[in-house]
């Protein structure tokens, strides 16, 4: 299959995708790297994922052609080309606009976890806890209007594939969380709450993250039913960062749920 060499009006087409109003103007985002692009391909034409345009070194394209023999714009770049138009200072690889894939249907279930994010500011740690979510099994993620966007550039590396698989809704979080109340427990984490220890066994329910700086927002605190916390055992540290606490506590509310079957 004979490629063209990307044009100057291509690449111009793709770095505006790095800007939040361009891509929902277009309604795609951009993977890159060749690992990502790989793990793209892999996944095209299923669960929702539909590469739209593939830009590649010759490299690659020798060594992946059944993968990228597939889509319908392909193109060929150099490496310093694959840079200009994205994120990373070297890319010998590929770069691929995606199609923003749609959630599926957000449901209360009272049988599983859902991740709630309240405000989540940084693009690293959004990437990083829809990675966790990923590690966990949670394939349900809300996010808050303000919570930075789940298609920035940043999100997308620190998320390593996993927005592939964990597409996150963004809602009112109040008014989804007080159609829920009564349902479902909803954990919220703070820095006062009870010991995560020492949670009884659940089946699921929602747990509540917050802002790196401010915590969990007024409006959501108050819909909260279980304030947990993980303890601390004598450290200096005031705080742990929020993807890192993410973690923590999806590994001992997924413990609980395993103990409940």
């Amino acid at each position: 299959m004979p490629l063209s060499v990307i044009s100057k009006a291509q690449i111009k087409s793709i770095r505006a995708l790095q800007q939040k109003k361009h891509r929902y103007e277009q309604g795609c985002f951009v993977v890159e790297g060749e690992k990502l692009v790989l793990e793209l391909l892999s996944l095209h034409g299923g669960r929702g994922v539909q590469c739209l345009k593939l830009v590649m070194t010759e490299d690659f394209a020798q060594a992946h052609e059944n993968l990228w023999s597939r889509c319908e714009s392909v193109w060929l770049a150099t490496a310093e080309q694959l840079a200009q138009m994205g994120q990373l200072q070297s890319n010998r690889g590929a770069l691929a606009v995606v199609a923003m894939p749609k959630p599926d249907p957000l449901i209360c279930q009272p049988d599983n976890w859902t991740l709630v994010l309240d405000c989540i500011n940084d693009p690293g740690n959004l990437g990083t806890i829809l990675r966790v979510a990923d590690w966990f099994g949670i394939e349900q993620v809300v996010c808050s209007a303000n919570t930075v966007d789940v298609f920035n550039p940043k999100v997308v590396a620190a998320a390593k594939g996993s927005l592939l698989r964990v597409m996150p809704h963004v809602r009112d979080l109040p008014e989804l969380l007080s159609q829920w109340q009564g349902q479902l427990p909803i954990l919220g984490a703070v820095l006062d709450g009870e010991s995560v220890h020492d949670l009884p066994v659940l089946q699921g329910g929602v747990l509540v993250m917050g802002n790196e700086s401010h915590g969990i927002s007024s409006a959501v605190a108050a819909l909260i039913d279980r304030p947990v916390t993980i303890p601390s055992y004598g450290g200096g540290a005031e705080s742990l960062n929020v993807a890192m606490a993410t973690g923590i506590l999806c590994d001992n509310l997924r413990r609980l749920s395993c103990s409940a079957k």
